[in-house]
């Protein structure tokens, strides 16, 4: 008998992030469906509405929430994109679920609440253990992008990438496949994993099976780069990012300010042989790098912004007090910190990650950055009336309020350190 607009959907299961999700105890908002046994056309004939081209999707005609028919995919080409979408009323759950990238997220749930686990994902949940579903893995070389995402979600958990799913992730990036890998999606990937947990096992996991070197070689080249022992007791230049990523994250939330200390240091890399262990100068090295880096994966204008301000600026911030009070107001100008001050608050928190991430002085307070904050603070709110009446105006203007705010910065810089 045809199916008929709102007759009920006889095999239905909620399946991957959302099954996952609930068994760990977390918030799932977001259910994903999984249809079995019907095809395109009997959907559409229960009043279900077509979307996405290259598998069909299906919205319910009521509640608006996406339906999945049960498929199988075949590799027929190179990279993440060289797959054929085998769908019919013939493929089984199982099937569907077995082309799935970890066991965690190849469970299935019915009506009743029976979970339909073909491939050890409770286990692995119970375990914490993120491990392939199969040898099929290696097709997709976004996976390596996506399992480093997951450890990143779940470290604070106790999470861990099994050791032959690792040798997986070794063997995509030996074989070339993360060159497939469009640029958006690595950027896609990486901002997800920059508003986890823990970003940085994010990173650690690609430098471990290989994919910095290839995703980030301005970050791979950090390591081994030596520093002074006195100052960075924590070793090469790549520690101490790493430190700065973990007290980023401590000081924030926000990917830009995230992304910003993981990249405030890139410059190190290029430091001359004769200057080693010292890095006089990286603060300039590190803008074409940076712009490199946010060219090539398509990095959003906001995230280069502070990206750059902090690697260019972070040294003037730590030295605020020892600077002359022009030097600050120009500084603070480059900030935009006179009109909007979001931009230089968060490149505060870049510079507070900064002097946090080194052995010992984790959770330190940074007096420095309060001090700009009370020079920015000093510099707003300036009468600009009298100067009016007297007739000044365009760049006659602009300087006598340029020499106002010196005079309100260098007062802060004369106050006694709190």
């Amino acid at each position: 008998m045809p199916a008929r607009a709102g007759e009920p959907l006889q095999r239905l299961y909620r399946v991957g992030g959302w099954v996952r999700d609930h068994l760990l105890g977390l918030p799932a908002p977001d259910r994903d469906w999984v249809v079995v046994g019907e095809t395109p056309q009997t959907l559409q004939a229960r009043g279900f509405m077509q979307v996405g081209a290259d598998f069909p999707v299906f919205l319910h005609p009521e509640s608006g929430e996406a339906y999945a028919l049960a498929r199988q995919e075949r590799k027929t080409g190179p990279g993440y994109r060289g797959f054929a979408t085998q769908v019919s009323a013939d493929v089984t759950l199982e099937e569907d679920l077995a082309r799935r990238d970890l066991t965690i997220n190849a469970m299935a749930m019915d009506s009743t609440g029976a979970i339909i686990d073909p491939f050890g994902g409770q286990e692995d949940l119970k375990n914490r253990l993120l491990r392939h579903v199969s040898p099929a893995f290696v097709e997709d070389p976004l996976r390596v992008l996506r399992v480093a995402r997951f450890l990143a979600r779940f470290w604070h958990l106790g999470f861990r990438v099994a050791p032959e799913t690792l040798v997986l992730l070794s063997n995509l990036v030996a074989a070339g496949e993360l060159q497939t890998v469009a640029m958006e999606r690595i950027w896609q990937e990486s901002v997800k994993a920059l508003t986890t947990a823990n970003p940085l096992a994010f990173f650690d996991l690609l430098q471990q099976c290989g994919a910095l070197a290839v995703l980030f070689p301005e970050l791979a080249a950090l390591v081994g780069i030596p520093q002074p022992p006195l100052y960075h007791p924590e070793g090469d230049v790549w520690q101490h990012t790493r430190l700065t990523l973990a007290q980023a994250c401590r000081l924030s939330d926000s990917p830009r300010v995230r992304f910003a200390a993981l990249l405030h240091d890139v410059g190190k890399a290029e430091t001359p042989q004769t200057l080693l262990p010292h890095h006089y100068g990286h603060e300039t090295r590190g803008v074409a790098r940076i712009h490199g880096l946010c060219d090539r994966v398509h990095v959003p204008t906001a995230f280069r912004k502070l990206a750059l301000a902090a690697a260019q600026y972070h040294l003037q911030c730590h030295r605020v007090r020892e600077m002359r009070p022009g030097k600050v107001v120009r500084l603070l100008a480059r900030l935009n910190a006179f009109h909007h001050t979001d931009f230089m608050e968060e490149f505060i928190t870049v510079c507070h990650a900064d002097a946090n991430g080194r052995l010992g002085r984790e959770g330190e307070e940074y007096p420095a950055g309060a001090v700009l904050r009370r020079c920015g603070r000093a510099c707003v709110g300036i009468d600009v009336t009298p100067w009016r009446h007297a007739g000044l105006q365009g760049s006659a203007l602009g300087a006598a309020i340029h020499q106002e705010r010196i005079v309100r910065v260098r007062a802060v810089l004369q106050e006694p350190p709190c």
